[in-house]
């Protein structure tokens, strides 16, 4: 698993959208499975879970970002991927994930 937490201090929609558009746009097979959105008063959190084919890995790999705003304060950004170890008992070829998380990260 590759993980990157970082704050943002952007517009929340503007870089929710960026997110989405540049992480589809990044890979032929990379496509947005699942989304949702809660508010809390001030607060609010989008999820958003993405998917692409690993040509490294010959598999699947899955990176999920979750951004989180309290107020007018920084967005809290937190993204993680999985699913792009071939081991049965331990993490091995990871590339995939990493890949994947560098997608954002130059985003970003």
């Amino acid at each position: 698993m590759a993980r990157l937490e970082q704050i943002v201090h952007e517009d929340f929609d503007g870089l929710l959208a960026r997110i989405e558009k540049g992480i589809e746009q990044g890979s032929i097979s990379a496509s947005l499975e699942e989304a949702t959105d809660f508010r809390e008063g001030d607060s609010r959190c989008s999820v958003r879970i993405f998917e692409r084919y690993s040509y490294t890995g010959g598999n699947r790999v899955s990176l999920s970002v979750t951004l989180f705003q309290q107020g007018e304060g920084p967005v809290h950004l937190f993204a993680a991927t999985s699913g792009g170890s071939q081991a049965m008992f331990f993490k091995i070829n990871t590339f995939g994930e990493e890949a994947f998380l560098d997608k954002l990260r130059n985003l970003l």
